[in-house]
């Protein structure tokens, strides 16, 4: 609980650092910029029904095999391109209202599914990117209370891009209440790499490892998208281990 008129902020750089039963009934965030934030807002500003976040592949295969198969679409990638079999890689262009429109997406991420999956047991956990900045913030505006947001990184290693935008989110939200935030070390780091490399998003994306490799296996456009500030007002929510818009007139902070 936050005390003192202030709110608790802690930042884990990756999901491996975090032991899953210390966000058990905590409030939490995670941010994968590349690409699962981006992918799971677009997808959903596309009308799909829900998406579940699996931390492998066989249990992508048997969830999506106990459900109806013309309303259901397996999702995901492995070191960045489209696993075999599944219907739809992690680049948010794929995401497109004619295939996913009205359908279940089990996903299936190298990063940003296995840290959803850490955080089952939280009492409140949304995915975060810049992609839907001020939606993150307007909701632990709501919430008022201590959080933890975890950086998916890549390949349990520390991402840039992920730590400046949990420095984003951090100083926006700061700006938007009147409770004083107290962050740890970790948090503050994020918010000077936010104050010195968050000016021009695309820039910093193009210059981290991830967004060059991306690049280099060809989803260079994907980066345009997943340095867009605020394309979606939609906020994904876990509940019952299946993510779903969170609607703003929810009792659930």
């Amino acid at each position: 609980m936050a005390i003192n008129n202030s709110i608790k902020v802690e930042v884990h750089f990756s999901p491996v650092q975090t032991d899953e039963m210390h966000l058990k009934d905590k409030n939490v965030v995670i941010v994968d910029v590349l690409r699962s934030s981006a992918s799971i807002a677009t997808a959903f500003h596309h009308g799909a029904k829900e998406i579940i976040p699996v931390n492998n592949i066989e249990s992508a295969v048997k969830i999506s095999g106990s459900l109806f198969s013309d309303v259901t679409l397996r999702a995901g990638e492995r070191n960045g391109k489209m696993i075999e079999g599944f219907n739809l890689g992690n680049s948010p262009r794929e995401y497109t209202e004619k295939i996913v429109k009205g359908k279940s997406i089990i996903l299936m991420t190298s990063n940003g599914s296995v840290a959803m999956v850490k955080g089952r047991y939280a009492k409140n956990l949304i995915v975060a990117g810049f992609i839907n900045l001020s939606a993150v913030v307007s909701f632990l505006k709501q919430l008022q209370s201590d959080f933890i947001i975890i950086c998916a990184g890549k390949e349990n290693k520390f991402c840039i891009e992920d730590a400046v935008c949990a420095g984003r989110i951090i100083t926006q939200l700061q700006h938007e209440i009147e409770k004083e935030l107290m962050f740890d070390d970790a948090g503050a780091a994020a918010v000077a790499l936010h104050k010195n490399l968050g000016k021009n998003i695309l820039k910093m994306l193009k210059m981290s490892e991830h967004g060059k490799y991306l690049s280099d296996i060809g989803f260079v456009e994907d980066l345009n998208l997943c340095a867009a500030i605020d394309s979606f007002h939609i906020l994904p929510i876990l509940s019952g281990n299946v993510l779903r818009v969170y609607k703003e007139n929810s009792k659930r902070p």
